[in-house]
């Protein structure tokens, strides 16, 4: 496949550039306790990729307790409080976005979560904003993961056509939101076990994000 301006890379971050899936549940955990939620860890996975207002507020719900904004602003709260002393990032993961930009592909960040979230984990992560073409958080799209909302914005924000943009997601609900913009998939097997992303039918499953290399190659 040729490689080139034309093409490009739209990733997800929680669960793919960085092992953050562990942090923002345990901020999730601490902040809703505070509300009268008693949540456990398996409660969050039907809302993993869809957006902190979803992985909260479907949680909340789920124990009777109305979401509110500010429950997502404790939890946020916390998590910057954490990230830098329990955030992990992906081995080989800003030398693999050096390289693909290096080679003419357009790269983008899709992520459902909201921008003060994005920016903290680019940070503790050491990932250069200025590697990414477009930056697109939760907050820039009316409907989240799985709606194809954010990778239908990324694909227009680098002047990609959608059938010539790969995703990289961990997510099955960021699965079904690459499938239903009509892109390439390859699902990362850091969050789900690969037959539950099988079910969601990605294009490729790899075990880890430097396998996308060779995918793309």
């Amino acid at each position: 496949m040729s490689r080139g301006t034309n093409k490009a890379v739209l990733f997800d971050m929680d669960g793919v550039l960085v092992d953050s899936e562990p942090v923002i549940e345990a901020a999730a955990i601490a902040g809703l306790k505070e509300y009268g939620v008693d949540a456990k860890p398996e409660d969050f996975m039907p809302f993993v990729g869809t957006g902190e207002d979803r992985y909260i507020g479907g949680v909340a719900e789920k124990y009777g307790v109305k979401y509110k904004l500010e429950m997502k602003a404790r939890v946020y709260q916390i998590y910057l409080d954490i990230v830098q002393s329990k955030l992990k990032v992906y081995e080989g993961v800003v030398e693999l976005l050096s390289k693909l930009k290096a080679e003419g592909w357009k790269l983008a960040l899709a992520s459902s979560a909201d921008r003060i979230k994005i920016e903290a984990n680019l940070k503790v992560a050491g990932i250069p904003v200025s590697v990414f073409s477009a930056v697109i958080s939760g907050e820039d799209v009316v409907n989240k993961k799985p709606s194809p909302d954010i990778y239908l914005k990324a694909a227009d924000k680098t002047g990609t056509a959608p059938a010539d943009c790969f995703v990289v997601e961990d997510a099955l609900n960021g699965i079904a939101a690459a499938k239903a913009a009509g892109m390439k998939c390859i699902a990362i097997a850091s969050t789900f076990a690969e037959d539950l992303l099988e079910k969601e039918q990605p294009d490729f499953i790899c075990k880890k994000v430097t396998d996308v290399y060779m995918i793309l190659k």
